[in-house]
């Protein structure tokens, strides 16, 4: 099979955890970059991907990459690009997003106009027409410049990885689900130990940590862009990659998965949520406050993204609220504690120094991802609890 070289894009600081996904994948890394990943695979691997990667946004074909400085040099350049072996004489094509950093063109839209304009007359001479009828399969392109070097990738996902298709409850979210996934990947945590979201929300953190759990793939049940595509990628990769992921569900592991909240109205969405996903059996959501947190048993996980203040009057309330986590956290004997917030006061509300603090673009909110570790559980009979 011909191979091609695929570009997935990331949250900013989580490239460690997609590069990881992938290589699990089987796939060869050909760049490591800011917010993104590069690698080669035949065309099952981009229907893989689409299925299988929990921390990606999307899954982009290269369609070309060349240096730029002017507008006539980013037209002719677009205009070399053997387009007519990528897309069908009826294709609809744009630039839906460009960005630019640190590059001579810096103009969104006038980027996004000229390349349409290379792309289109490339395909009008190729096919022998005089204008393109743009009634088929769509392949919308995203374009990146960086220091003049453009990137141009077409779009096989459609919308977002982060909607896996089991958010039905209206609860507004303030964490994405590949986030939230590539999160509780940057922790120790797996199946088989106990972790618990004080401040579940619509139950994201809980969610992830079941799917991952029960190994069962975030992209199983949704549809993708490509698949309406006809020529380098098919419908029937798709169906073989999600016959693939479901064989590799588990069936049967030990689980103690548990979300809280004050909101009874975010309970009742965080149950519904867990049932469209296949793991409401998996996790016990109850109504409770932080002050309340407690359990029985050593070694668990606080993975969380508390309020963080987003209107002034409720950040006089932050303080007291972190205080009480923190207060919480102690009497955990021997937890670790993961908390995700754009609140900058949080380790002296919290009442203890983070062992490791790393930064989080969540979009453009630059948030801190605070590690409490705890020590690590004894070995028993060649298994850790």
């Amino acid at each position: 099979m011909k191979e091609l070289e695929y570009i997935t894009p990331c949250h900013f600081g989580l490239e460690s955890v997609l590069k990881r996904e992938i290589g699990r994948l089987g796939y060869e890394i050909s760049s490591v970059e800011d917010g993104r990943i590069l690698f080669k695979g035949d065309s099952l691997a981009c229907a893989r991907a689409n299925v299988n990667l929990r921390s990606a946004e999307r899954v982009l074909l290269k369609a070309g990459e060349f240096n730029a400085s002017t507008y006539d040099e980013l037209y002719e350049q677009t205009r070399a690009i053997p387009w007519e072996d990528m897309l069908p004489k009826d294709a609809k094509f744009w630039v839906t997003k460009a960005s630019s950093v640190k590059s001579t063109l810096y103009s969104p839209s006038d980027i996004q106009r000229i390349m349409k304009k290379a792309m289109a007359d490339r395909m009008s001479s190729a096919y022998g027409v005089k204008w393109m009828p743009e009634n088929g399969a769509s392949y919308p392109m995203r374009v990146s410049l960086k220091k003049d070097r453009v990137t141009i990738g077409i779009d096989t996902t459609g919308t977002s990885l982060h909607k896996r298709g089991y958010r039905v409850s209206p609860v507004i979210a303030p964490i994405s689900e590949t986030l939230a996934a590539a999160l509780i990947m940057l922790t120790p945590w797996r199946a088989g130990r106990i972790l618990v979201d004080p401040f579940c929300g619509s139950g994201t953190f809980p969610i992830e940590a079941a799917m991952i759990a029960q190994n069962i793939a975030p992209g199983m049940k949704r549809k993708f862009l490509a698949e309406t595509w006809d020529g380098i990628l098919d419908g029937k990769e798709f169906t073989d990659a999600r016959a693939e992921a479901r064989a590799a569900v588990k069936k049967e592991f030990d689980s103690d998965i548990q979300g809280y909240d004050i909101d009874p109205k975010a309970i009742r969405a965080c149950r519904e949520n867990a049932e469209a996903a296949g793991v409401g059996g998996l996790i016990h959501f109850q109504r409770r406050e932080v002050k309340e947190l407690h359990h029985p048993k050593k070694y668990g996980f606080i993975i969380t993204n508390p309020p963080y203040g987003e209107r002034i009057e409720d950040r006089e309330n932050l303080p007291a609220l972190y205080g009480e986590l923190g207060k919480a956290y102690e009497n955990l004997d021997s937890w670790s504690m993961y908390v995700i917030t754009a609140y900058d006061e949080a380790e002296a509300a919290i009442g203890r120094k983070a062992s490791k603090n790393r930064k989080i673009y969540n979009g453009m909110m630059k948030t801190y991802f605070y590690e409490y570790a705890g020590p690590k559980p004894p070995k028993s009979g060649g298994k850790r609890p």
